[in-house]
């Protein structure tokens, strides 16, 4: 395996009815400017097949070999992203078995809080997931981070589907991983930067002033 390549950008794609204003899109903008690093953050679709067109179409901005980060069903979105394009990825608590994940919500109505748009889950949803699943990971592309404490995800599955991969456990971590700005250095590592651990925690504080504030 050669050295992984140094990331040119980073697309952050967010969870299942999240959007580019949660606190984790927040935190990778951040790190990416103070870095000097190009960045998007989209607001996608709630289609999976639709995100992945948009997603797609933000990696074009972003340089020779970015780096994608996902969160949750982002993760996922992420894992398709960099096995079709050869890229390497960070996950954060990734959905890995998103079409039986779905198939519960089928016929379920939802309120995405950020952009206020109401939903209702289809069928397509699942058949379009079904569709885009890889066939395999290849461990090696891949910034692992698990909340122990998950109580959306098994994160053993996470574990068993990208074994092989770097990996960070955060103990007692749940779904939403809230810690993600401690984790800062090791993802933006990933892509080859350096940002440290005392500017991170600076990051974290700006963005829970302007939360505070706002």
């Amino acid at each position: 395996m050669s050295a992984l390549p140094t990331a040119s950008g980073v697309l952050y794609l967010h969870g299942f009815n999240s959007g580019s204003a949660s606190p984790k899109a927040a935190l990778v903008r951040d790190a990416c400017g103070y870095l000097s690093l190009p960045c998007a953050t989209p607001d996608l679709p709630h289609r999976p097949d639709h995100a992945l067109v948009r997603a797609e179409a933000d990696l074009c901005g972003l340089g020779a070999a970015p780096m994608v980060v996902g969160s949750s069903m982002g993760g996922f979105l992420a894992s398709v992203l960099a096995e079709r394009h050869d890229l390497t990825a960070a996950l954060i608590n990734p959905a890995v078995a998103p079409v039986r994940l779905v198939a519960d919500w089928v016929g379920m109505t939802h309120v995405n809080p950020y952009t206020g748009e109401s939903f209702r889950v289809e069928d397509a949803h699942r058949r379009a997931l079904a569709d885009m699943t890889p066939a395999g990971v290849a461990p090696w592309r891949y910034l692992l981070l698990l909340g122990t404490a998950d109580e959306t995800l098994a994160p053993q599955d996470a574990r068993q589907l990208y074994r092989g991969a770097r990996t960070i456990l955060h103990p007692g971590g749940d779904h939403g991983f809230s810690a993600l700005a401690d984790y800062l250095p090791a993802i933006m590592a990933h892509g080859g930067h350096a940002l440290s651990a005392a500017r991170a925690k600076v990051l974290r504080k700006e963005l829970n002033d302007s939360n505070q504030s706002g």
